[in-house]
């Protein structure tokens, strides 16, 4: 199982728009996440930054990732929720949602 945290900024006039999209998720989307191995995926809210965190159980996050990117119902997801969204400050060229460093785990 493969740990993975990241961070975006959510956009301030999105706020109500992102949040009211991820009380009610399309199944769709969640079965295709489900398919490829994700578990225990949480989104925070803190101030105007988003923490998301999810296990993956699967042999390569790489290609997962690109499996749901092909998903055609997660592609329309994210016509919705991209919008909301603006990369961090640091965030690496390209990178939509940054990658966070492990630094300390308890289990």
């Amino acid at each position: 199982m493969q740990r993975i945290a990241s961070v975006i900024r959510l956009r301030e006039e999105k706020r109500e728009e992102y949040l009211r999209l991820h009380a009610d998720p399309w199944p769709e989307v969640m079965a295709t996440l489900t398919r490829v191995g994700v578990r225990n995926y949480s989104i925070f809210l803190h101030g105007d930054l988003l923490f998301s965190y999810l296990e993956f159980h699967g042999e390569s996050w790489a290609q997962a990732q690109a499996e749901i990117a092909r998903d055609p119902h997660t592609q329309q997801w994210w016509t919705l929720t991209d919008p909301c969204q603006t990369p961090v400050a640091n965030a690496l060229d390209g990178e939509w949602w940054s990658a966070m460093r492990p630094v300390f785990l308890l289990e």
